[in-house]
């Protein structure tokens, strides 16, 4: 098995093989990331098949994760940061009855118990108490920082620390399934979370509520913010692809959620140049169009009457005023 760091490194060899190849690409790639490989790794492939210069992604995964990735190149780059706060939408599954030390199935187990099924009202009472606004202590198999240190790295090396709870948000928690077995009872979920939550870690609370112990056996992202999985796409389906730069959704299809206005040739002269004008537009961010509906980049509306620059995505906007 090629380990996740080597892989990324002999990826990184060939990237600067093919910098000569890199190309302006602008624009967002739903991937639906497959499991096995970190999400920077899967960002990678993406890079190369497009020949992109820049790229980044939004929304870690872990690497048993699978679904929802968007990758940004280009000026969406500069998108990404926009969708950091969004919330997200799971399909987890659990395994009633035992726990591991990283909290899914990629672990070693640490506790069992001799309850290995939850009866539909446990379940129900469970989900319950843990929707809303709670606190959540944060897993020792996370990215976090302790005095200079990710926390996973810590954990492999056997030792644990003090974390604190942070607040998150469950906007649901809703059972889809159920399967039990003479052995062992599954139980599938779709979870709307808020930043910063560990489904992991969700789920062993829950079981803990029941009286037992669960470790997560799957996790698939359906949902990240507005963007949604009708529109992903796998990596076979890229290789295909005679143009997998057409497959790109356009930049503002991230930015949606804030609305739309046009503005005449002398407004778009002065937020290229930096310079605010006077408007009516109630305060608030705007997304930025030209008169002929060419996107430009993000605006704000200030309380005082005047309309000035948020983001502008001009390398991308140059390129759309080229004739094709």
């Amino acid at each position: 098995m090629i380990r996740p760091e080597t892989a990324t490194h002999t990826l990184k060899k060939r990237n600067s093989q093919y910098k000569s190849s890199w190309q302006d690409v602008h624009g967002i790639l739903l991937l639906n990331k497959p499991a096995g490989i970190t999400s920077n790794l899967a960002l990678q492939k993406v890079r190369r098949i497009l020949n992109a210069k820049k790229a980044g992604h939004t929304g870690s995964l872990d690497p048993m994760a699978t679904g929802l990735l968007p990758c940004c190149f280009g000026d969406a780059t500069k998108v990404a940061g926009l969708m950091l706060n969004a919330n997200k939408v799971y399909i987890a599954q659990c395994q009633i009855g035992k726990q591991t030390d990283t909290g899914d199935a990629t672990g070693t187990v640490t506790k069992t118990s001799t309850k290995t099924s939850l009866t539909n009202a446990e379940i129900q009472q469970a989900v319950q108490q843990l929707t809303g606004n709670i606190q959540q202590i944060p897993p020792m198999y996370s990215a976090l920082h302790h005095n200079g240190k990710r926390l996973y790295e810590l954990a492999r090396a056997g030792v644990e620390v003090t974390r604190q709870p942070r607040d998150i948000i469950i906007h649901k928690f809703t059972v889809l399934d159920t399967h039990n077995d003479s052995l062992q009872q599954t139980i599938k979920f779709i979870i709307k979370v808020s930043k910063g939550t560990y489904i992991r870690t969700l789920l062993e609370d829950f079981a803990q509520i029941c009286g037992t112990f669960a470790h997560m056996t799957s996790l698939h992202r359906t949902e990240l913010g507005i963007l949604t999985d009708s529109n992903m796409l796998d990596l076979e389906q890229l290789k295909q692809a005679k143009k997998p730069q057409y497959l790109l959704q356009n930049i503002d299809t991230a930015l949606t959620e804030y609305a739309q206005v046009q503005l005449n040739s002398q407004q778009v002269q002065a937020l290229i140049y930096g310079q605010s004008f006077a408007t009516e537009l109630p305060s608030g961010l705007y997304r930025v169009y030209t008169a002929n509906n060419k996107f430009l980049g993000l605006g704000e509306g200030l309380d005082n009457g005047q309309f000035k620059v948020k983001k502008l995505f001009l390398k991308s906007y140059q390129q759309s005023q080229k004739p094709i």
